[in-house]
């Protein structure tokens, strides 16, 4: 029996609220078989409980939403700009902040600064806009994670981290010079949220210390991971979440930011680093791509709304009930007997499609059609994170055929309740309990990059 005693009510009073209602069934299989059986095209109206991302879905707080009212529009030079800078600077660490649109403009800029044709970059599994982003300034994607990661059935603390013998033996293979960076993410998206512990970020900083190699972080969720540390980790049990933070950003070089997720935010990013050759590199190509350094993409009011909810993710009370909620969703699912990627990571619940769908076969698409099938019986949107989000091979054109094949539950930060887990809990339930019915897909329509988006299927 789950002990709901150990979940901590929300650490928040509701101020405002957005009224939302349920489509019946009819409607719901309507819409999806609209939608392409692709619930990236569903239009939100049509859904009861989104949980297709924590991507800028967050609910901000009155301090963020009264920063808004304070926004300095200048083209240049703007003090929103400055105080995110110092923000950033005092809480991570590094010298040089460049503000970007979003996470995936600081992933472009940096690629096409710290890749050569040709170099390898070594990361704890892959994501899809990062590789996409290497992939396409000359960069070659290699998944130095922890075996134990790929596997969904095993409980062990830290799936995240990498494997330092992977890492040795590529820099030994194809020489130090030949190594890019290594790409660490906090936590591993893909993995199920998995985290990385601070004794593997040490390791890794000391080993590409001997070579010159430089180690970026993807930091989305690294408050979350942080809590993980704190949590789970000897000698950090009284460590505050901000000096968590400060030491795991002291064994990088820099760091790509998606503001959208730990920041609090709607919109916006940032590229980090402490070379001041990359910066000025950075500032050049921000120019070309985003907009002015002192900008990049987002306006005045959302750098103060960022900085703001930077500091307020630091707080223990909102990440230990963010990182919980998500756990007792998952707590729920596990009782039931669903099949999900255990440990729960920080951000999301993934369903293990293998397992919750064994009558379909890989490339039949069933974390596809699960996630279409789980809207239709709950109004419940989710996401694929299987064979289709892998993509392609460009050499080949054949089928990446990741070994965790999802469909990630994804909370949003500060907008549903423990009961709004239930509701969730109980869909998927149902659903599994004649999971047999679920079909398998093929597609109508390919794109050719980062198909997951807006690709298109009908039922085989």
């Amino acid at each position: 029996m789950i002990d709901f005693s150990k979940y901590p009510a929300e650490p928040f009073r509701i101020k405002s609220v957005e009224p939302v209602a349920m489509i019946d069934r009819e409607e719901r299989l309507r819409v999806v078989k609209e939608a392409g059986y692709n619930t990236f095209l569903i239009n939100s109206k049509d859904v009861y409980i989104d949980l297709l991302t924590d991507s800028g879905t967050n609910a901000m707080s009155d301090r963020q939403w009264g920063g808004m009212m304070v926004g300095d529009e200048a083209y240049a030079g703007s003090r929103n700009f400055h105080r995110l800078q110092d923000t950033v600077r005092r809480l991570f660490g590094f010298k040089y902040i460049v503000p970007t649109h979003q996470g995936r403009g600081a992933e472009n800029i940096l690629s096409q600064i710290a890749i050569k044709p040709g170099q390898y970059v070594p990361g704890n599994m892959y994501f899809t806009t990062t590789r996409y982003h290497q992939e396409r300034n000359g960069g070659i994607f290699v998944d130095i994670i922890r075996d134990e990661a790929h596997d969904a059935t095993l409980d062990i603390p830290f799936k995240g981290n990498i494997d330092l013998n992977k890492l040795q033996r590529l820099i030994d293979e194809k020489g130090a010079e030949n190594i890019a960076y290594v790409c660490l993410a906090v936590t591993v998206n893909l993995a199920g949220g998995q985290p990385v512990s601070m004794a593997n970020m040490r390791a890794v900083r000391e080993l590409t210390n001997k070579y010159g190699i430089k180690v970026f972080y993807d930091a989305t969720r690294c408050v979350e991971n942080a809590y993980f540390i704190k949590e789970q980790e000897e000698g950090f049990a009284d460590k505050s979440i901000t000096e968590i933070v400060l030491e795991m950003f002291s064994y990088a070089d820099g760091c790509t930011m998606s503001g959208k997720k730990d920041c609090l935010v709607n919109i916006g990013g940032f590229l980090c680093m402490n070379d001041e050759h990359l910066f000025q590199d950075a500032k050049e190509m921000v120019v070309v791509y985003e907009g002015m350094p002192s900008y990049g993409g987002m306006a005045g009011r959302d750098m103060e709304a960022m900085a703001i909810g930077l500091e307020e993710s630091m707080q223990y009370e909102y990440i230990r009930h963010r990182v919980l909620q998500v756990r007792y969703l998952g707590d729920l699912l596990k009782e039931a007997g669903v099949p999900i990627i255990e440990p729960v990571g920080g951000h999301a619940v993934f369903l293990d499609a293998r397992r919750f769908c064994p009558h379909l076969t890989q490339e039949q698409f069933p974390a596809q059609s699960l996630a279409a099938n789980l809207y239709v019986e709950s109004g419940v949107r989710s996401m694929e994170r299987g064979i289709v989000s892998a993509g392609r091979d460009n050499k080949t054109g054949e089928n990446h055929t990741p070994k965790l094949e999802t469909v990630r539950l994804t909370i949003p930060r500060r907008v549903y309740t423990y009961k709004h887990m239930d509701v969730v809990a109980d869909g998927v339930i149902r659903l599994f309990k004649h999971k047999e019915t679920i079909r398998g897909l093929r597609f109508v329509y390919e794109p050719k990059q980062l198909r997951f988006f807006t690709a298109r299927f009908e039922e085989i």
